[in-house]
């Protein structure tokens, strides 16, 4: 169980320097693609994704007990690229090098799914709502590089 902790702690943290860059006025001022969903509803999604983040990280450390694993090596590497997306977009206001960043982080979770899978299935499955938000946020990260 202490394991677990760790996790959502780590995935905690990578939720906590996303919330340091806030949308403000520039991004209310552009042009927003269709489907654009109201700001509210990324709060439950994200909370809900990190928690599933974590469990799934955990789930795999306790088959594998190595960050020399596959799964466990893409599991860090997409909570980083994920940590960046926010300070790329909001931070340095880039919608272009935020959509490089998110598509690589797609790829690392489609990776993840396709490493853990073997691991422990719970673990891959725990990932696919997070690859179609990513999937969903990369339209709209597109969207805003196109229409501005």
């Amino acid at each position: 169980m202490k394991a677990l902790l760790v996790f959502l702690s780590m995935v905690f943290l990578t939720s906590l320097f996303g919330a340091f860059f806030r949308p403000g006025p520039w991004y209310d001022e552009l042009i927003k693609p269709a489907l654009t969903p109201p700001g509210w509803i990324f709060t439950p999604v994200w909370l809900t994704l990190y928690v599933m983040i974590a469990i799934s990280g955990w789930l795999t450390w306790i088959k594998t007990r190595s960050i020399k694993n596959k799964a466990m090596l893409t599991w860090g590497l997409q909570l980083v690229t994920n940590a960046m997306w926010s300070m790329l977009f909001f931070g340095l206001q880039s919608p272009l090098i935020a959509f490089f960043n998110i598509f690589i982080l797609l790829i690392l979770i489609v990776l993840y799914i396709k490493y853990s899978y073997p691991v422990s299935k719970k673990a891959s499955l725990l990932f696919v709502p997070y690859a179609l938000w990513v999937g969903f946020a990369a339209y709209l990260n597109l969207g805003l590089v196109i229409l501005n």
